[in-house]
């Protein structure tokens, strides 16, 4: 009998949810994010409609926050794949952290990216993009809150000091 042959995880995997991080950096180009942020920005670009936005990417499943829960760490090492073929770029901020921005090889990446679901997620990503930087900080957290109020409190305890976008 042959040894079942291991494939590698396609949906939610390194590759994707980083080439998901550089599709939605580049659109925010030059802002920079926490980790928690693009966590919640992962989500949210699959999940348009969860905040008045264009048709979701992604089929509304129940349970689907609990997402959220398991996606912080898959954002963190998928940045850390993102940086090292470098797509994405660290900034410290003596406020925030560490965040991290859209390298200038992204766009390159994000053009060459031309499958339906690919052009749908860069729209998507755009108008993410506009909607945040439209708002203050603190009116895009009140949105994600008024709109999908649970994530606040999931994501409480996951990072000590509250965040700002710079």
């Amino acid at each position: 009998m042959a040894p079942a042959v291991s494939r590698p995880a396609l949906f939610n995997s390194l590759l994707e949810t980083g080439i998901r991080a550089v599709v939605v950096l580049d659109a925010a180009y030059p802002r920079a994010f926490s980790v928690t942020q693009i966590a919640w920005f992962d989500h949210l670009v699959v999940h348009t409609e969860d905040i008045a936005g264009p048709p979701s990417l992604h089929p509304d499943v129940p349970q689907r926050s609990g997402e959220l829960l398991v996606r912080r760490r898959l954002v963190e090492d998928s940045l850390t794949l993102m940086r090292r073929l470098r797509l994405v770029e660290l900034e410290p901020d003596q406020h925030a952290g560490i965040l991290y921005r859209a390298s200038g090889d992204a766009s390159g990446i994000v053009e060459h990216l031309q499958t339906d679901y690919a052009l749908q997620l860069r729209e998507c990503a755009e108008w993410l993009a506009k909607e945040i930087c439209a708002r203050t900080p603190e009116a895009f957290e009140a949105l994600v809150a008024e709109r999908i109020g649970r994530w606040r409190i999931e994501f409480q305890g996951l990072d000590a000091a509250p965040e700002s976008y710079p």
